[in-house]
């Protein structure tokens, strides 16, 4: 059996760097003989001639056809992307767990780009950057109108240069230039502790290449602890997704050998295929998890589950969390996930660069495709006591423009009303954690998941617990029509 290796891109929201996706990465573009349009191809090539004799100075020729074929595929859906030389190296290594830069997880809002959150010990951290301030300019150059991906290139570079940046901290009323100089980051995807007695707490910021192998030992040392643990809760929250071979095994651990992980089913005949708990869809050597499964008995394929997720959990984090719903393996918690069902394969072009192209939609075992809908939890559950900051702030997959809807596969633009709705909700929210930031300046807006104070985590445990849980009142669910039509 030939497997194909597929990977799990980059999020925007949460995100090291880059845009949603789950990819295929092949070494060479398909050769298939395709019918070219004649007509239009000499009416390209007349445009470039025109560029290179008339505009009003001298114009690179490769940077002309580079973002010819850059907005050809941008123009597709929010995920296909072409990737210039820089790109494609920072595209390898968003996989690899580490990268050069200033250590920052970033998303979007409103042109600029937002601190996510500091990574803990990196560059941008010791500095003091925090939550949810804003990048105003990064050296001399105003972020405004400037892609996720500029932005991340330009904050990367070589270890030990400077970078400076520019920030807005709207908590504080005020605009401040910061200098950091660029160090390697190494970014830690599996986290556990034991956040009371008899219960385990495991957490996956992101699937990378190392998930499955640290995600074994963690489990291998929560169970050492206590081989008669209670209950476990996998906490997804803002995991963008990664490796799907790390998301494929991650869910091998809670279910039966051979049981249905994911399916994906596209135009190509290689982009319809079906993964299963078993080894050959997830490793190409030694397996962690089944040897995880001998040395604890079989013991994580029984243990009571839950699985916390929130509207930053996407792509390969909904696979997994789907799959474990479809199989009512564990019980899923929190509020509606992002909604990244499409799967991108991305191609080389010669050795600097490629391309990463939407082939195929991805389906959890029961057939279910949450493409633009995302993985609704069994239990609602605010972010905090008193309800929630920051759910309102965030984007999801039918609010990107040019969002892939079902089941026609047609790209579409949200609709205008949508669109207003969705800014005066967001005009809310941030008036209510502005509120919260002038009340307590010094505190965080969410206490540190996996904390004592992480409100979800304890309704987490006192459900497996078998206590009453607090569920919210006004969360609920988003369908893509009510984003894309009012």
């Amino acid at each position: 059996m030939v497997l194909k290796w597929k990977v799990a891109g980059w999020v925007t929201v949460g995100a090291l760097a880059g845009v949603l996706g789950t990819v295929q990465i092949q070494a060479i573009a398909r050769s298939d003989k395709v019918a070219l349009p004649l007509q239009e191809l000499q009416q390209l090539a007349s445009v470039f001639g025109m560029i290179k004799s008339d505009y009003v100075k001298p114009v690179d020729e490769k940077k002309l056809i580079t973002d010819a074929i850059s907005g050809m595929v941008t123009g597709l859906d929010p995920h296909s992307a072409y990737f210039d030389a820089k790109e494609w190296k920072a595209f390898q290594e968003g996989t690899s767990g580490s990268f050069v830069g200033v250590g920052i997880e970033i998303t979007m809002e409103d042109g600029l780009v937002k601190v996510v959150s500091p990574i803990e010990d990196t560059p941008a951290a010791r500095a003091g950057l925090q939550t949810n301030d804003l990048i105003t300019k990064i050296d001399e150059t105003p972020v405004k109108g400037m892609s996720i991906m500029e932005a991340v290139k330009r904050m990367r570079g070589e270890p030990q240069t400077q970078v400076v940046l520019t920030i807005l901290r709207r908590s504080e009323n005020r605009s401040f230039s910061v200098t950091i100089v660029r160090d390697k980051i190494k970014t830690v995807s599996v986290k556990s502790s034991v956040p009371t007695p008899g219960y385990g707490w495991i957490r996956i910021s992101q699937f990378q290449n190392r998930t499955t192998e640290d995600f074994a030992r963690h489990l291998q040392d929560l169970y050492d602890q206590n081989p008669k643990m209670s209950g476990l809760v996998l906490d997804l929250r803002n995991d963008p997704g990664g490796l799907l071979t790390a998301a494929v095994a991650v869910t091998a651990a809670f279910i039966q050998d051979g049981e249905v992980v994911v399916s994906t089913n596209g135009q190509l005949e290689e982009s319809r295929f079906t993964y299963r708990a078993m080894p050959q869809y997830y490793t190409r050597g030694a397996d962690p998890i089944g040897a995880l499964h001998d040395q604890t008995n079989g013991f994580y394929k029984k243990v009571p589950l839950v699985v916390l997720v929130n509207e930053g959990s996407a792509s390969a984090s909904e696979i997994v969390a789907g799959a474990l719903q479809d199989h009512q393996r564990a019980t899923i918690m929190g509020n509606q996930t992002f909604g990244k069902g499409s799967v991108q394969t991305v191609r080389a072009l010669g050795k600097d660069a490629g391309i990463k192209l939407t082939t195929a939609l991805y389906y959890t075992p029961n057939g279910r495709s949450i493409q633009a809908k995302g993985i609704e939890p069994d239990v609602w559950v605010d972010e905090t006591a008193e309800g929630n900051l920051l759910a309102d702030l965030g984007t999801r997959e039918a609010d990107l423009a040019k969002h892939l809807e079902l089941p026609n596969g047609e790209a579409k633009e949200p609709d205008a009303a949508a669109v207003k709705e969705r800014e005066l909700a967001r005009e809310a929210a941030q008036k209510r954690v502005e509120e919260a930031q002038r009340l307590h300046p010094n505190e965080r807006l969410l206490p540190r998941l996996g904390s004592a104070e992480d409100f979800r985590l304890q309704q987490a445990l006192l459900f497996l617990q078998g206590k009453p849980v607090l569920r919210s009142k006004t969360l609920k669910a988003r369908t893509a029509e009510e984003s894309s039509a009012n």
